[in-house]
Formats: structure tokens, C-alpha cells, sequence
């Protein structure tokens, strides 16, 4: 039996997830991958404490129109979907100091050299709503690499949920000469890690992780390799995820919907304050 929903639940907000990935050996493109993860602060509401992986809510300035020139790959895509694009951009910029961006017509991406300069002058303005990302690319003069950024998965919290998120995850590698650092504000740690190894330290009680999270790093650890894990997102269907609850036997069971690549569509909720947290 399906739960009944609140008459009235909160919109859901339009959300953009990156999986940055990376070969665990240095130029050994046939290494396992490793993905950047972060810690959230334990004074946030949203997933406090939780192993995540980096993102943030759009912003107003995502979808300006005059960034469509300033984005790789920006003619094949539609609006929606560039402003989800431009938001991990931005967000990876934001959470890890890592910048998808390259100088008009130049295949390679910002060096560590040039970065350094960059985030000096944009990275805290940008957290703190004093500039936006149409003013990094104008004033650098930078396309961001929209084009680099695989969609990877598409997850609506439950109609359930306080807070609900609309969320797109983008799976991109990381530069290999830009260093990945959580920001100590909304994130207070940050590792890159194996995806079989963060479930592993979250089944042993090492690590927390939401019930997206998880799922989607069941799905990236079946990629083996950077390029793997890549090609397969490149020719996977991407199926809506939005779970819901069903209560049977007087217990509760959190599903998700079939062909969307998942496995173990479901998960037994141990209490009501673990199906609060089934969205990101």
C-alpha cells in the first residue's frame, strides 16, 4: 500500500549535482576512478553531516542568455538543460575551487597557474551573492566547458520531503593540474574516494550517506574507469527518479521506478527520520 501524500507539498527546487571523477593513479587512464566528495556542515538543515557529492540550488543568473556564448557546446543544448550545465560549472567552482573553463578557442582547460589568480578574485564573491558567474566569464573572458559535463542522473525528492530538490547530476572529470578542496563552509571535509569504498565505510558506520547518494554511487562504481563510467552515462537512458514510500506488514519500504539503470529498487527505511532524507 502506497503512503498517503501531504494534500500540499513544497515545490521542488531546481538543483544541479557534479560527480567530478578522476583516475586514481596519475595518468593511468586504466586506473579505478576516484570521485570528490564532501562533508556537509553539521549546522546545515539539508543533509547535515552527509558524505555528498558537490552542488547547490540555480541561480537567477544560470539561465542569463548572454552565457549561450560563452558555453561549449552551447548549440547543441537546450536552455533548461545549459542552466543545469552552468550551474555545475559554477557550483564545482564554488564547493571545490575546481573551474570547467577554458579561454575561447582553446581546447585545454584552465591551468592551475592561471586558477589561482581567478580564485582569488572570484571564488568568495560567488559564494556570498556578490558577483555571479556572468561576471567571472566576462571580465576572464572564459567559455565555460558545458560541453565536458556527461548528465548523469535525474532525481526529484518525494512529494513527502520538508525541503524537495529537482536535481540533475553531471558527471565530468576533473583537470588533472587543478587541486579539489572542499570550501569550510558548507563543507567542512573533502576526499576523493573509490564509489565501492564510500558505501563500504557507510555499511561499516564510517561515513553517512543519503539514499541518492548511495544509489548513485552504486551506478558510478559499475563504470570501473573514468572513460567507463563516462561511455556508460553517455548511452544510458536518463529515467526520472522520485521515490516514494510503501508501507507493508507495518513496515515502511522506500522505492524507486525501473529503467533508470538501478539496482535494488528497494530499501526497508529503519524510521521516519531516514525516509526524510531520500532526495539528494
Amino acid at each position: 500500500m502506497k503512503d498517503t501524500l501531504r494534500k500540499e507539498s513544497p515545490p521542488p527546487r531546481p538543483a544541479t549535482t557534479v560527480l567530478l571523477v578522476r583516475p586514481s593513479e596519475t595518468g593511468n587512464a586504466a586506473s579505478p576512478l576516484e570521485v570528490f566528495m564532501v562533508v556537509r556542515h553539521h549546522q546545515i538543515d539539508s543533509f547535515s553531516g552527509a558524505l555528498v557529492f558537490p552542488g547547490g540550488k540555480l541561480e537567477e543568473a544560470d539561465g542569463d542568455p548572454r552565457l549561450r556564448a560563452r558555453c561549449g557546446g552551447s548549440d547543441r543544448l537546450g536552455d533548461e538543460e545549459l542552466k543545469f550545465r552552468i550551474a555545475g560549472v559554477r557550483e564545482a567552482f564554488e564547493e571545490c575551487g575546481i573551474l570547467l573553463a577554458r579561454k575561447p578557442d582553446q581546447r585545454a582547460l584552465v591551468g592551475a597557474g592561471d586558477l589561482e589568480a581567478i580564485e582569488r578574485r572570484w571564488r568568495t564573491k560567488l559564494a556570498k551573492d556578490e558577483a555571479s558567474i556572468v561576471d567571472l566569464v566576462e571580465a576572464e573572458n572564459l567559455e565555460l566547458a558545458t560541453d565536458l559535463m556527461t548528465p548523469f542522473a535525474h532525481w526529484i525528492t518525494p512529494t513527502f520531503a520538508p525541503k524537495r530538490f529537482d536535481t540533475w547530476f553531471f558527471l565530468a572529470e576533473a583537470p588533472e593540474d587543478q587541486v579539489a578542496l572542499h570550501d569550510g563552509s558548507e563543507s567542512v571535509d573533502s576526499v576523493w574516494i573509490g564509489a565501492e569504498q564510500a558505501i563500504d565505510e557507510a555499511k561499516a558506520g564510517k561515513r553517512t550517506l543519503v539514499h541518492a547518494t548511495h544509489k548513485n554511487l552504486e551506478l558510478l562504481a559499475e563504470g570501473g574507469t573514468v572513460v567507463g563510467a563516462i561511455s556508460q552515462a553517455t548511452e544510458r537512458k536518463i529515467v526520472t527518479v522520485q521515490p516514494w514510500v510503501e508501507t507493508r506488514e507495518g513496515k515502511r519500504f522506500l522505492h524507486i521506478p525501473e529503467g533508470a539503470g538501478y539496482r535494488n529498487l528497494v530499501r526497508e527505511m529503519p524510521s521516519m527520520a531516514s525516509v526524510s532524507q531520500a532526495g539528494r
